[in-house]
């Protein structure tokens, strides 16, 4: 029953459909669509699970009680875009705007969702946005909608910000201000995890703008035995860059499909600025051609072939 009521149920959280979009915060796109990739692809999501459906009902359900609440409408947009349904997501995040202009929290959000449909400029402005909106404030754990294995939420409001930011000039191809974005964001990181995944940005920013010894220079903090809870993708990319690793160690490292994607896409950038440009196109290639597309790695290796190759 819930699961045949999903495309209707968002329909009622939404003020339009993808074809009526409000095109002052979503691009048109034909009906169904979430994305054009950079590649010129059309992006479909697939049909949810039902714990998935099950946790938006809930947050529907927080959200009628009091649809002026911050926090109820932030749900409900994180949940909606666990579904698949960015635009939705983008849609309810925009809400949260109108309703509380000054809460950070809904740029961070709608900025993140407007990375996965691929509109950069859009999470750029969104991004830089937030970053006016909590200089000065205190830094504030944001909780996990899918919990790690340890239960430990790892990143926090301030540090994903900059984080998110970053990642969007770089799959923009901005590698200036992507590394102005990272050098800021390194000194955000508040623990292993975010220190790996930043330190990973950051050094193929630097590697990729031909700034070796400084490339090298930012990995001397990563170590073997760092306190690493979701992040082991990006830490043993780290450990391969400083060549105390092998790419079929990072590539076991791969606990979910976007830490997978997040290894093959280090590593075919690390073959990419070290010179081997045909192993660097072939693992990019590879990546297009599996059948998810919202991982950050998957949409690097858009940006790539796009505009590498």
């Amino acid at each position: 029953m819930i699961r045949t009521a999903f495309f209707i149920t968002l329909a009622l959280f939404s003020t339009t459909t993808f074809a009526q979009a409000d095109t002052s915060i979503l691009p048109e796109v034909p009906d169904g669509v979430q994305a054009i990739s950079l590649l010129g692809e059309e992006l479909r999501s697939g049909e949810p699970g039902e714990r998935v459906l099950e946790n938006l009902a809930a947050a529907r359900a927080e959200y009628e009680k009091d649809p002026n609440d911050a926090d109820n409408i932030i749900w409900l947009g994180r949940r909606i875009a666990y579904t698949g349904d960015y635009r939705g997501a983008i849609e309810v995040f925009s809400e949260g705007i109108e309703k509380h202009p000054d809460d950070a929290r809904f740029y961070r959000h709608r900025g993140h969702r407007y990375i996965s449909i691929r509109e950069l400029d859009r999470a750029i402005a969104d991004f830089e946005h937030a970053a006016t909106l909590i200089a000065g404030t205190k830094d504030e754990v944001e909780p996990d909608g899918a919990p790690n294995a340890a239960g430990i939420p790892v990143s926090t409001l301030h540090s994903n910000i900059w984080y998110h930011l970053g990642l969007a000039y770089y799959l923009k191809g901005d590698l200036d201000n992507a590394l102005r974005v990272y050098e800021i964001a390194m000194a955000q990181t508040p623990n292993d995890d975010m220190r790996v995944a930043t330190t990973h940005w950051h050094y193929m920013t630097l590697r990729l703008l031909g700034r070796d010894e400084e490339a090298r220079a930012v990995l001397e903090p990563i170590h073997e035995d760092m306190n690493v809870i979701e992040s082991m993708p990006y830490h043993q990319l780290c450990l391969l860059y400083k060549g105390e690793s092998e790419t079929g160690t990072v590539l076991t490292a791969n606990v979910t499909d976007a830490g997978g994607d997040s290894a093959m896409y280090g590593i075919a950038n690390w073959h990419y600025y070290n010179g081997r440009l045909d192993e660097a196109r072939a693992g990019f290639g590879e990546m297009i051609e599996k059948s998810g597309w919202a991982s950050f790695g998957r949409l690097a290796a858009e940006s790539d072939l796009a505009r590498k190759y």
